[in-house]
């Protein structure tokens, strides 16, 4: 923090959200949200409704996050920059770019992925959590193209503590998000981020979009069922992943792939929604 400049209060983020408590940032009450950004550096843009507009963030908990988060993507540039770019390109479905550096697609954008920057459609990822994670995918080297055959969360190794973190941060706002739109925006949203349709059986909708070359996520959607104005299912989306996805990240990093992905889904169908 800049000398004399003051931390953010909970409050002041509150009074830029809208005030409903609707959940899809994940946290059950606004004011809930406004804590979570001031004193733990929670990114801000989980409300895809927040007015950023002359928004200045500068808390301790966020500043000193984004410190680590940037040293550790300096200490990955360091570690992937003796790979073998041209050998790797294939076993992860990258192009190669000159002599250090890959390209290809990640969650609907162009990623250029170099030993001294990353690109995202020509510029600078503003989180750093982009660059750990795409640095992080030429670290793991690669392997077979993804299966087919597709698996929860709870059937990884390792991973019981992790189901929670991706229902609450993934799972549950999409359903909550995807329950207040109309099928043919969100139709329109998936094909931006690459996604195809695909089966899903008694699902609403079922698609399957390659967050990252080899890395697809199967996205299984069901619609709240209401009689007389009573809920009695409530909305849900489920996340699968192939089950070669171990071989390309790790279980924390799978994670976040789908955080990023209910992200981008949140920010563009609040795009559209202003068209």
């Amino acid at each position: 923090m800049l000398p004399g400049m003051a931390a953010i209060t909970p409050l002041e983020i509150v009074k830029r959200t809208p005030k409903t408590n609707c959940g899809e940032c994940g946290f059950a009450t606004c004011l809930a949200f406004g804590a979570a950004v001031a004193t733990q550096g929670v990114d801000v843009g989980r409300c895809p409704y927040l007015d950023r507009q002359g928004l200045t963030l500068d808390t301790p908990a966020q500043g000193a996050a984004a410190d680590r988060d940037w040293a550790l993507v300096e200490r990955l540039q360091r570690k992937v920059a003796d790979l073998d770019f041209a050998a790797l390109a294939p076993k992860l479905g990258l192009a190669l770019l000159g002599d250090q550096a890959l390209q290809g697609r990640y969650l609907g954008q162009e990623a250029i992925i170099g030993v001294k920057e990353v690109r995202l459609n020509g510029r600078a990822p503003e989180d750093p959590r982009d660059c750990i994670l795409l640095y992080n995918y030429l670290a793991f080297g690669g392997g077979a193209p993804p299966s087919g055959a597709w698996i929860g969360m709870e059937s990884m190794p390792n991973s019981i503590s992790k189901v929670k973190t991706l229902a609450s941060y993934c799972e549950e706002p999409l359903a909550r998000l995807f329950d207040t739109h109309d099928q043919p925006k969100i139709e329109r949203v998936i094909a931006l981020l690459d996604g195809r349709p695909t089966a899903g059986e008694g699902a609403d909708l079922a698609c399957i979009l390659p967050v990252l070359p080899r890395l697809p996520v199967k996205l299984v959607f069901w619609r709240a069922e209401r009689e007389q104005g009573v809920t009695v299912f409530d909305a849900r989306v489920k996340i699968l992943f192939d089950d070669t996805a171990t071989d390309f990240l790790d279980i924390e990093s799978l994670v976040f792939c789908a955080e990023r992905l209910a992200e981008r889904i949140a920010e563009l169908l609040g795009a559209r929604g202003q068209e």
